[in-house]
């Protein structure tokens, strides 16, 4: 009798610890409902709009270009968020969404003709680059093209 106290008592107790680790909790809602809620801290990202700037200085969002992919280096953690869409020509605008806040080098791939060369931009993501769209734009400059 003892040992099947014990056994029960002990299985009340993992299963109490095991349930009080959980990361979703039970919250009211309108009129009595209930839903789940994922108590994880989200991380704020960005939508990123990608143009090129001319060897002039014209700002470019229209049109097709050799463009490979546009690529966003994180300067800190060195991970890099990428459109690649298959190489060869693209059309500008590209979109990028959910890149988070943080420095980073913005650049273009070539695409399959090798007609332009594109440089960097180092740049800070946060919400004061947000436009009234919602976008951070960042033009990537042509350095060189045929």
């Amino acid at each position: 009798m003892k040992k099947s106290i014990f056994t029960v008592s002990a299985f009340i107790g993992l299963l109490t610890v095991t349930t009080s680790f959980a990361s979703k909790e039970i919250t009211e809602t309108h009129k009595g409902c209930s839903e789940i809620t994922d108590k994880t801290p989200t991380t704020q990202t960005y939508k990123i709009r990608y143009g090129l700037l001319s060897k002039n200085g014209t700002k470019i969002l229209s049109g097709n270009y050799d463009v490979g992919s546009f690529l966003a280096e994180n300067m800190a953690t060195g991970e890099v968020y990428d459109t690649y869409y298959g190489g060869g020509f693209q059309s500008v605008p590209q979109y990028y969404e959910g890149l988070p806040a943080g420095t980073y080098t913005f650049s273009a791939m070539q695409g399959q003709g090798g007609w332009v060369g594109y440089g960097t931009v180092v740049a800070t993501v946060s919400d004061a680059q947000v436009d009234s769209e919602g976008y951070i734009t960042v033009y990537i400059p042509i350095i060189w093209e045929e």
